[in-house]
């Protein structure tokens, strides 16, 4: 290697990690659970009825009924990548929304999460929140070296949730996509294995149950606790 031309440096040791499996990643205010459209998806449907927005900057939706909604389902739900997941909200039972994992390249030991539609019963909730957490730890205790986040760059609020998660902005890819008929610049996010501690004690401090009162309000902001993090990956 010459000096002119420096390389990376090695990985040693580095061994791809597994895919996911289609197994439940349990949390304390919520389960994730393999996307079952026969069990998930009626109840879906109903907790995203009305709420058409959510589907705004998604490749697929919204759906007109329910048959619309399981011929879309269906077949999602069988795939391996992207591996969808149901969002079921511990205080009721109810599945709330789904997120799977993409673009998984275990050679690279890089996973996305993505497709994520919150219906509006679980957006601004700790359900909703401990989701996201729960598909980050989970990827990294799998052995993933870096976990990325995909949006449209004028979904301003999946942005702000990508930061408040810790996740560091590396750039818009510009005419990056055509989606259902329209550009789509895409705003990247992501977090690497090197970042993860700090996120981690991060998280678990959020997570804590002393971290909120009585009537469940937060006493300290997830952005407050992520923020050194992002100041320094920076």
């Amino acid at each position: 290697m010459s000096q002119d031309r420096p390389l990376g440096p090695p990985v040693p040791g580095f061994t791809p990690p597994p895919l996911p499996l289609r197994e439940p990643i349990e949390g304390r205010w919520c389960r994730l659970e393999p996307f079952e459209p026969a069990r998930h998806g009626p109840a879906l449907f109903e907790a995203y009825r009305g709420a058409d927005a959510v589907w705004d900057y998604m490749f697929s939706g919204p759906f007109p009924d329910l048959a619309a909604f399981m011929a879309w389902a269906e077949p999602a739900a069988a795939g391996r990548d992207p591996l969808f997941f149901t969002v079921i909200d511990r205080e009721d039972g109810a599945p709330k929304g789904l997120a799977s994992y993409m673009r998984i390249a275990p050679d690279h030991g890089v996973i996305e999460i993505g497709n994520i539609a919150w219906a509006p019963a679980l957006q601004r909730t700790r359900a909703g929140t401990e989701a996201m957490l729960l598909f980050m730890a989970h990827a990294f205790a799998l052995g993933y070296r870096r976990y990325e986040w995909k949006c449209n760059a004028l979904n301003a609020p999946s942005r702000r949730l990508a930061m408040r998660l810790g996740l560091s902005y590396e750039g818009v890819f510009r005419a990056h996509m055509v989606v259902k008929g329209r550009n789509r610049d895409t705003a990247w996010y992501a977090a690497t294995e090197a970042d993860w501690p700090a996120l981690k004690a991060a998280h678990e401090a959020w997570l804590d149950p002393a971290n909120f009162d009585e009537a469940g309000r937060q006493r300290r902001s997830l952005s407050d606790l992520t923020r050194p993090v992002l100041v320094a990956t920076g």
